[in-house]
């Protein structure tokens, strides 16, 4: 494969397990898995709505604006010194969707999945700080260690999900390091991170 053609799988791989889609692989999850499989599709589509909407699409575009404002480039905005503001763009958003869902009266276990996502992004913030992580690897962590969080709580066998997001997570990881973003010691912190508090947040 020649290097421009690795450099833009790396890029692909990149944007499409962005570390926002933590909150709403780990609802799918929850519908899959879960005792709220029963619930009415249209009930849980309404949820997954939601929790694209303020995970997803408000945190990206908000982001997206303030990086053209600034007038900075992708790799520009991925440098420690200017991940902070993003950082607090997507708190934010997970705090107002949590307070939402609060007001709606989802259930528990919903809340949890956000909570978990949350304490992910407060954590990387915080060690951004002192030192650049992955947060594309914490996210995709933080999924592993919510899948073996819920594997625990509802007892199903986990093996073969957690086999694929393990895989994903080399490939993510990889992508990251191609693409010069970060190191392979930011990208293995950032998994086992992810990893150590969605399992603690869930539990």
């Amino acid at each position: 494969m020649k290097e421009r053609d690795l450099i833009l799988a790396a890029r692909v791989v990149s944007m499409l397990f962005t570390p926002f889609y933590l909150p709403l692989i780990g609802m799918l999850a929850l519908f899959i898995f879960s005792y709220l499989r029963i619930f009415p599709f249209a009930y849980k589509l309404q949820v997954v709505l939601l929790v694209y909407l303020f995970t997803i699409l408000l945190p990206t575009f908000i982001i997206h604006l303030y990086r053209r404002y600034q007038g900075w480039t992708l790799l520009q905005l991925g440098t420690k010194e200017r991940r902070m503001i993003p950082y607090v763009i997507s708190i934010i958003c997970y705090l107002t969707c949590y307070y939402v869902m609060s007001v709606l009266h989802i259930p528990h276990f919903m809340g949890r999945i956000l909570v978990a996502a949350l304490m992910v992004q407060i954590v990387c913030a915080i060690i951004n700080i002192w030192w650049k992580i992955s947060t594309h690897t914490a996210a995709i962590g933080g999924v592993a260690g919510a899948l073996v969080a819920f594997a625990y709580i509802f007892a199903f066998n986990p093996l073969w999900w957690l086999s694929l997001i393990i895989i994903l997570a080399g490939v993510l990881g990889s992508s990251r390091m191609i693409l010069r973003q970060h190191t392979l010691s930011q990208v293995v912190a950032g998994f086992v991170v992810g990893l150590i508090t969605a399992w603690m947040s869930v539990i």
